[in-house]
């Protein structure tokens, strides 16, 4: 079960890590098929991705400490 909620707070590590350095990464597949023509993501959709990102971060670090407990007490 620890090592479940480690792996678990890994992939949350990195998606949180690539949303807050790269955080229009994803927006062609997600948003930009909805617009008509060239454009390009807001800055609201970027401190948008920049704050799903760190709350990632924040849940990655709960299930890591949550994990380590698990294996470790």
């Amino acid at each position: 079960m620890g090592f479940m909620l480690i792996f678990i707070a890994i992939i949350f590590f990195s998606l949180g890590i690539l949303s807050k350095r790269n955080p229009t990464w994803g927006w062609r597949a997600n948003e930009a098929w909805k617009i008509k023509g060239d454009s390009e993501p807001s800055g609201a959709y970027i401190d948008d991705m920049k704050f799903r990102g760190s709350v990632s971060i924040l849940f990655g670090s709960f299930f890591l400490v949550c994990g380590l407990l698990v294996i470790f007490l």
